[in-house]
């Protein structure tokens, strides 16, 4: 993917009043299913993620269409969570399932107190959600599936969930971390979707590359990832999308750019986002990405700067 194959299709998910990010897709045949994070304007846009955002559901009847608002999902009222961000949507055979991050009810929810902010923050933990159709509605399980390790590299956040659910069942969960080296990409593996997700030993998978936000699925030969370039220095360009390939899911070789903040828009004009990260794919019935689904936000370059942030769907040519 780069500037010259990824095309705006005019499909986009706005939400007045709100910062929306992230933006799962999944397709029932009928309808193109989006689950995203939405949180309040009243809120600043970092800080009142960690404290207020929730997946909400949208659809549209065509992949360029207008994606609408539907329903909350999380947290709801029984999940004893604060908030709820990152939505993955996976399917594996009858059944749909959802990867997201969460944290535990608060009272202390102050976003202009870093004491609330930073307890909140390192409390956030990977959780998982069950669902006989894509349209929900969603059950959750009650005790996160990866959870920081307060020993390990790890041991400041577990976020960016990433699911790979292979042929026979088994589930590759890559994720981000902070280290002082920067982001990092670490592994958990559990041998079914609702099984124990055990950490690929006690290092990053992908080291040496500073990206987050990773999309990452197996093409029936190799491991693919695309992730944020949070430097430029894998791509050229800052904020961009890097991609990688690998073998066996756990030593990566970076292969430069999959996509720039910059795209075609419907008219035939060069559009460049302040922000355009978070990609999702939608895969063709060959298995082939069709479609590049990012969050994206105005501004100058970064989302902390921006005004408006919402969600778009981009063609790969």
């Amino acid at each position: 993917m780069s500037i010259s194959e990824t095309r705006f299709t005019g499909g986009s998910f706005k939400l007045e009043g709100h910062w929306v990010w992230c933006g799962s897709p999944v397709t029932d045949g009928e309808r193109i299913h989006l689950y995203a994070s939405a949180w309040s304007k009243e809120y600043p846009m970092f800080e009142g993620y960690i404290m207020h955002s929730r997946i909400v559901h949208a659809a549209a009847e065509k992949i360029d269409g207008s994606y609408k608002l539907i329903s909350d999902v999380f947290p709801a009222e029984e999940s004893g969570l604060q908030m709820a961000h990152n939505p993955a949507v996976r399917r594996w055979k009858d059944k749909w399932y959802m990867f997201f991050i969460g944290t535990p009810e608060t009272k202390e929810c102050d976003v202009n107190n870093k004491d609330h902010i930073n307890a909140a923050y390192s409390k956030i933990a990977i959780y998982l959600a069950e669902s006989s159709s894509p349209a929900g509605p969603w059950k959750m399980f009650k005790n996160p599936i990866l959870e920081a390790d307060k020993n390990g590299w790890d041991s400041s956040i577990v976020t960016n969930p990433a699911p790979v659910i292979l042929e026979d069942g088994r589930v590759y969960l890559y994720y981000r971390s902070n280290t002082p080296e920067g982001l990092r990409i670490g592994l958990a593996i559990a041998d079914s979707v609702t099984g124990e997700y055990r950490r690929y030993g006690d290092k990053p998978v992908l080291s040496g590359a500073d990206v987050e936000d990773p999309f990452v699925w197996h093409d029936g030969k190799v491991f693919r990832m695309v992730a944020k370039d949070m430097t430029g220095n894998l791509t050229g360009e800052l904020h961009s999308g890097a991609k990688f390939s690998s073998a066996d899911g756990i030593i990566w070789q970076s292969e430069g750019k999959a996509y720039s903040r910059s795209v075609v828009d419907d008219q035939g004009n060069i559009i460049c986002y302040g922000s355009l990260e978070r990609p999702q794919m939608l895969f063709d019935g060959n298995g082939e990405p069709r479609y590049l689904f990012a969050a994206v936000a105005d501004g100058p370059g970064g989302f902390k700067k921006a005004k408006n942030t919402w969600n778009i769907c981009l063609e790969i040519k």
